[in-house]
């Protein structure tokens, strides 16, 4: 006899209406898609169980909190944690990525800046792009006008203050405004952009 197979929102509705076995069918069904991914990622077998552990872990954590609003896309979802937990992970070991003089041979500053990129690299710094993007679209109209004609058009803030018909002081201001409004979001988001 053949059990049909239910759908991930019937089985996260059990789970919230307290069958904890369907949870654990939920990220059976899953796992190895997640799994295989974060391996892909990290090519370190050891970190990637740790990685898919906390991403689960999160998961459950978020649907405990019935913060998880179902779309269809539960393994999308999932996926996405993963993501961003390989990130945070990539971001942590660039910050411990130091040799000593012993170790190279010689003086090289005591960092690894000099290598070549790595994939991880690339990771990292698409991830902190999209997220300081992000947060440039919270900012105040004019303080986002100035942001993105400085740092994305590249220019000067006498340009600016031409283009947006106002002084260079004023242009300035905003722009000071807008980077103390970014290290608060950044802050309040215990975002980590290095």
């Amino acid at each position: 006899m053949n059990v049909p197979v239910q759908s991930d929102q019937v089985l996260l509705d059990r789970y919230l209406s307290g069958d904890r076995n369907a949870i654990s069918r939920l990220i059976e069904r899953h796992s190895r898609r997640v799994r295989d991914y974060i391996r892909m990622m990290v090519k370190d077998g050891d970190v990637a169980e740790d990685i898919f552990q906390e991403t689960f872990i999160k998961a459950v954590r978020v649907i405990d909190e019935r913060r998880y609003a179902d779309s269809g896309k539960f393994l999308s979802w999932v996926l996405r944690i993963a993501h961003n937990q390989v990130i945070d992970y990539f971001r942590a070991q660039r910050q411990n990525k130091t040799v000593t003089e012993a170790e190279a041979g010689y003086d090289v500053l005591g960092t690894l800046r000099f290598a070549e990129k790595t994939v991880e690299d690339d990771l990292v710094r698409t991830q902190i792009e999209r997220d300081v993007r992000a947060l440039i679209e919270l900012l105040p109209e004019e303080q986002r006008e100035v942001v993105m004609m400085r740092y994305f058009s590249g220019l000067s803030f006498k340009e600016i203050a031409e283009n947006t018909d106002v002084s260079i002081n004023t242009a300035l201001g905003r722009m000071r405004y807008a980077l103390i409004n970014l290290r608060r979001m950044i802050k309040e988001k215990n975002m980590v952009l290095c």
